[in-house]
């Protein structure tokens, strides 16, 4: 099954397993990492599934949309590797992603 290696906000690192066709949001909050949010179900309107993903998987994403980048710069903890989960659609190309769950805003 394929994996989403993560790095939560205490530092743990835990590896994920995903199911192809969900967000990345889903996959976290599906396998208990509670700092994942997702109050607003996906939407990309709350910021409370914001990760920082490893720099070689970027080129990887589908580009961010407008309001995904606006709403990232709302956060104190933003950085060129800023990505919401829930705009992440999860698939098999992406096995193997690490991501690490920005610091709460």
């Amino acid at each position: 099954m394929p994996t989403i290696h993560v790095t939560r906000r205490d530092g743990r690192q835990e590896a994920v397993e995903a199911t192809s066709g969900q967000s990345l949001k889903d996959a976290l909050k599906g396998a208990g990492i509670d700092e994942i949010l997702g109050l607003c179900g996906g939407f990309a309107s709350c910021g409370t599934c914001h990760v920082h993903v490893a720099e070689d998987w970027l080129a990887r994403l589908e580009p961010v949309r407008e309001n995904e980048a606006e709403l990232l710069g709302y956060s104190d903890w933003r950085e060129a590797n800023s990505r919401l989960a829930c705009q992440i659609p999860f698939t098999e190309a992406l096995d193997g992603i690490v991501v690490t769950v920005a610091p709460e805003d």
